[in-house]
């Protein structure tokens, strides 16, 4: 896509142009046969998300309009720009857990990034409507995940909050630990340390080890009505046999005039919201980004047929360019050594007018010349070898030299094995990759594509290397190894150890044993299961991926400080 080939003594002479061109016919069967499946998926996480954002249900939201306060959601929709949305984060939170509690949807709480007098503003909302909005433990880490999230990018953060505290059924795994609920209120001091702005508003209860996160924010809003103690008045009763209203004990007009917690006492949540906005408003202006930016302009090609074009299927080849194209600005992308490495794909572009280096796995296989010879092999897509690593490590360290984002696009089988891969140095050149990635200093934004497996995930930047944002597609998978792979080898095992307990072992409990294994292991490699478990921030649709990049790289510029970039060893 988008090159001339001309003759030459041996390969025949690449020269990639700038605008990549596309080939793809949009009316063949197998265009319109990707493009089903995508539908197909992204029709299912709709209606699923559509179900997690009723949150308790019509009951849990009754109850809430009954007390006089609005919901979650509808704090959210009035708090921001008209005319814009939440980029919501880690909806998926706790997806399937707790059933035996009765779920938590979204985890009761609602995270993410949204404009609020111009302003790119993180949003973290208890949702009182799933179990008083109490803290069960992935509550604990979504809040953390997404204060932290606001602390690598300097996002000012506005907590909504209207929580009963932790679940205490669940307390040993909501109270102790580093990513657990205490970290809330040590992310706040940290952040406040840094100088980013944060706003919280008690629109409802606020108790206990709850109450320290409001303290510890630059503004404190409360509603009447609401509650702001370290103990509730039946606890205080018990502890010390006083017997105290919740009005008197910590409400708003005592928290106003007695104690002189609250900033702010506003008489409804309207009101409240009304005077969020007015505080951000007179926010001082950012720190100027050293990222470079332009003015945007559009892709040639319409995000929407990345549908057809990407394929899922195992074999299935397609060329990585044709997704790039319909990303950047003016599809021109200004490829990093086309000739070398070329099932690792890198180059310069812009996304949104932000100068970005992007790294992404080419699927289409390559035939090029064995490593030292002028011996001719196919190089099989979504592989890394010596070469491709080499080449993405070299890259990494000059976006990093420039001050130039990192975009990670991932449809990666993993690291290439044998003796010719094992002689070519590939261990060495992927941990010099892998160095790379590790000790990147600008921003680095992951989109999972297709498969994200084994060390190929680590070199492509999955979650243990820090990336600012964790995306990926309703086609995703990422596992140690594909499922097919891990079935054969878990079965095997599973099925040797049965003989060896002596049980006869015959054909049909083979069948049973593998497509067992199989389910679980497909189920674990489904985005669902991941973004369950915060390994990513958001699932997002295919043709909307460079407006999930934009908002990302929007967000990452609000953090001016890139520090000195070192990588120590590495294996030359």
């Amino acid at each position: 896509m988008g090159t001339v080939r001309q003759p030459g003594a041996n390969r025949g002479l690449r020269v990639t142009a700038s605008t990549l061109k596309t080939n793809v016919n949009t009316k063949s069967a197998e265009f319109e046969k990707n493009s089903r499946r995508i539908v197909e998926l992204m029709t299912a996480l709709k209606n699923e998300e559509a179900r997690i954002c009723e949150g308790g249900g019509s009951k849990g939201i009754e109850a809430q309009h009954k007390k006089g306060r609005l919901t979650a959601r509808e704090r959210i929709s009035k708090l921001i720009d008209p005319g814009t949305h939440l980029f919501e984060l880690s909806i998926y939170a706790a997806h399937g857990m707790y059933e035996e509690w009765g779920g938590a949807p979204g985890a009761g709480a609602i995270t993410g990034l949204a404009k609020i007098c111009g302003r790119t503003m993180m949003i973290i909302a208890n949702d009182a409507t799933v179990k008083a909005g109490a803290f069960f433990p992935m509550t604990a880490k979504k809040v953390i995940r997404a204060q932290n999230i606001a602390i690598e990018n300097h996002i000012p953060t506005i907590y909504l909050v209207d929580s009963a505290g932790v679940f205490l059924p669940l307390q040993e795994d909501v109270f102790p630990d580093t990513d657990d609920f205490g970290r809330v209120f040590r992310n706040n001091a940290v952040m406040s340390a840094m100088g980013i702005p944060q706003l919280a508003a008690i629109m409802g209860m606020c108790v206990a080890g709850g109450a320290y996160l409001p303290l510890m924010c630059d503004h404190i809003l409360m509603t009447e009505g609401s509650g702001l103690f370290l103990a509730g008045p039946a606890l205080v009763q018990a502890a010390i046999g006083q017997k105290t209203s919740a009005e008197d004990l910590g409400g708003a007009k005592m928290h106003s005039q007695i104690s002189g917690t609250v900033d702010f006492r506003e008489p409804d949540d309207d009101a409240c919201i009304k005077r969020i906005r007015a505080l951000v408003d007179k926010m001082g202006a950012p720190n100027p980004s050293p990222f470079s930016r332009t003015a945007s302009r559009e892709p040639l090609y319409g995000g929407e047929e990345i549908y057809g074009v990407f394929s899922e299927a195992p074999g299935k080849q397609y060329d990585m360019r044709e997704i790039i194209a319909r990303i950047v600005d003016a599809s021109e992308f200004e490829e990093y050594k086309a000739e070398y490495g070329e099932t690792l794909l890198c180059g310069y572009a812009r996304i949104g007018g932000w100068a970005v280096g992007i790294l992404a796995n080419q699927k289409k296989h390559v035939q090029t010349h064995a490593r030292g010879s002028d011996e001719k092999r196919v190089e099989f897509g979504g592989v890394i070898y010596t070469e491709s690593a080499e080449k993405a490590a070299r890259f990494i360290l000059d976006c990093n030299q420039n001050r130039i984002p990192l975009i990670f696009l991932h449809d990666v089988n993993g690291f290439m094995v044998g003796k010719d891969a094992e002689w070519s140095g590939i261990i060495r050149a992927g941990a010099k990759m892998v160095n790379a990635v590790a000790n990147s200093v600008v921003p680095k934004i992951s989109v999972i594509c297709g498969g994200s497996f084994g060390a190929g995930n680590y070199a492509m930047c999955g979650k243990a290397y820090d990336p600012r944002f964790m995306f990926a597609w309703p086609t995703a998978k990422f596992a140690v190894m594909s499922g097919d792979a891990a079935a054969n080898t878990l079965a095997e095992i599973k099925l040797k150890q049965l003989e060896r307990e002596g049980k006869k072992v015959d054909e049909k409990l083979k069948q049973e044993t593998h497509a067992a294994i199989k389910a679980n292991y497909d189920k674990q490699t489904d985005p669902r299961y991941a973004a369950a478990r915060l390994w990513l921030d958001a699932i997002i649709d295919p043709a909307h991926t460079r407006d999930a990049l934009i908002g990302a790289l929007e967000a990452a510029a609000l953090n001016p400080d890139i520090r000195e970039f070192k990588t120590g060893v590495l294996q030359t």
